[in-house]
């Protein structure tokens, strides 16, 4: 069989730009043999350019991360004065007026769609059963992603001609895919791989998060729970609760840590970041998840813009460690503190900051989506430090160059979502449990009865800037609902638009109503 020597080298440097995902024809004319093309692109190559395509999807601040956050009641990016206006694309996000034109929202559809081409390349080459089952996981969460923001997956499967447009996944479609993939490989999957590799563990929690959202996936407008698909992210949570590789880390930000690879107990799905060792990665990693939020005159320096809204930190008790505090190995360092930042900041010896022009840094709770006067517009807002930086070294010091594991899930999602499932099947008391478990790990008080009103809280006081808000709140019915910096809403913003440029490459795609 011939093979297209042009997809060696496309495939070869498919990290520096490709944005769409496809797979060349090996009937395009060339003098190089399968056998030939197997033994020039290593498959374990392959599959660490599908790890690597992770990192600026859902790790750079102005991609998914941004989609699932800064839409939803927990971030936002005021413009301070001429800072961080951006053409208003961070405004159009926190008040729901984005259009298919959106930069971040064009960029990340291509981004995600790069990964799950990636992925897929990756079962072209004859993998072995293990690195099939790795490349299938990668695909799937790719396509989980694609699915919960748009509605619609463009999809080849390994060997489809580039001469054809890739064919288009209903949500229905999408979900059972996805749902079968996982279910297929999840037994070829590793036990004993660290979280930065696909595992079995990650593929059950992938799943639990299929069947709770399947039926909002379905009808985001008004979801439905079937005790069926209930009863598959109960039992899926059961499973990984058996395999007795987790439990809830005492100290919470140790889950964000730079060396959080070792001292968490809670990581399922991580990507392992980190400068000097060719397995790893550095570039815009976790440094996009403090650097925004931090001022300028902070220790690292950040760049003075993101920050939470006062509503959303007034759902945390004073006592709740995920409110934040001081944290060794940084606060003793710099003295920055971690979590919610609010009030006169300091620095290394208890100094108390300035801002740039010689007033007191002291973060407050108004923030305003156009921050205007002088005297104030550096010190709105209450900033939010989830992942403590690395401090550990002057390659990453103020750097990007972080060692810390950027993690997709964790075990408190695992069982919050068992919770759900167990209260959407009428088993309040079971979820009670589980959820006050949680919370006294948390110092946080125990509850004596549950709702879901208190339950999707919950869901944000343990999982804030983790990427799965706007999620949850499409879930629990509430993304439409007004709240603070946001005041009116429409049924369409609960779907991005397909981004224009997409539209006009692939006609089965179809723009989603109201847009």
């Amino acid at each position: 069989m011939r093979f297209n020597k042009a997809f060696v080298i496309f495939s070869l440097v498919i990290g520096s730009g490709l944005t769409s995902c496809t797979k060349l024809d090996e009937k395009l004319g060339s003098t190089l043999t399968r056998s030939q093309a197997d033994s020039v692109i290593q498959v374990s190559a392959l599959l660490k350019s599908a790890y690597d395509g992770l990192q600026l999807p859902y790790q750079d601040q102005s991609n998914y991360w941004a989609l699932e956050e800064m839409t939803a009641d927990e971030a936002v990016a005021p413009t301070r004065g001429g800072d961080w206006d951006d053409n208003g694309v961070w405004r159009a996000l926190k008040l729901h007026n984005w259009t298919s034109d959106h930069t971040f929202i064009g960029n990340t559809f291509s981004n995600i769609l790069q990964l799950q081409f990636l992925a897929t390349n990756v079962l072209s080459f004859r993998p072995t059963t293990g690195q099939a089952a790795e490349a299938r996981f990668l695909r799937a969460w790719a396509m989980y992603t694609v699915l919960n923001g748009w509605g619609q997956v463009p999809f080849r499967a390994p060997g489809d001609t580039l001469l054809n447009m890739p064919k288009v996944l209903t949500a229905a479609e999408a979900t059972d895919f996805i749902i079968s993939e996982l279910t297929a490989i999840t037994a070829d999957l590793s036990d004993d791989a660290p979280a930065y590799v696909a595992n079995k563990n990650a593929a059950r929690a992938l799943l639990m998060k299929c069947y709770l959202n399947k039926g909002a996936f379905l009808n985001r407008k008004s979801p439905t729970f079937d005790a069926a698909d209930m009863a598959k992210v109960i039992s899926l949570a059961n499973e990984i609760t058996a395999s007795g590789k987790y439990s809830l880390t005492a100290n919470y930000f140790n889950n964000f840590s730079y060396n959080n690879d070792v001292v968490s107990n809670e990581n399922i799905f991580t990507q392992q970041n980190g400068p000097g060792l060719s397995t790893v990665r550095s570039g815009n990693a976790v440094f996009c998840h403090w650097a925004p939020t931090l001022h300028y005159n902070q220790d690292p320096s950040g760049w003075n813009g993101f920050t939470t809204i006062s509503d959303f930190y007034d759902k945390f008790e004073t006592v709740d460690t995920r409110r934040g505090g001081s944290f060794t190995g940084v606060t003793d360092v710099t003295g920055l503190n971690v979590g919610f930042l609010l009030g006169q900041q300091y620095g290394a010896g208890g100094v108390a900051l300035q801002d740039r022009k010689g007033h007191a840094l002291i973060f407050t709770r108004e923030v305003k989506l156009q921050e205007t006067d002088p005297a104030t517009l550096e010190v709105t807002g209450i900033r939010v430090v989830k992942y403590p930086p690395d401090m550990t070294s002057k390659e990453t010091k103020s750097s990007n160059n972080a060692h810390n594991d950027y993690v997709f899930l964790r075990y408190a999602d695992v069982l919050l979502m068992k919770a759900e499932a167990l209260l959407r099947t009428s088993d309040a008391a079971g979820a009670l449990v589980i959820v006050n478990d949680l919370r006294t790990t948390r110092k946080a008080t125990a509850w004596t009865s549950i709702t879901l009103d208190n339950l999707i809280d919950e869901r944000g006081r343990e999982l804030y800037w983790e990427g799965w808000r706007r999620e949850d709140l499409i879930r629990f019915g509430k993304f439409l609902d007004t709240w603070q910096l946001k005041p009116s809403d429409d049924p369409k913003y609960l779907l991005f638009p397909i981004p224009t440029s997409d539209l006009a490459v692939n006609k089965n795609l179809k723009q989603n109503d109201g847009y």
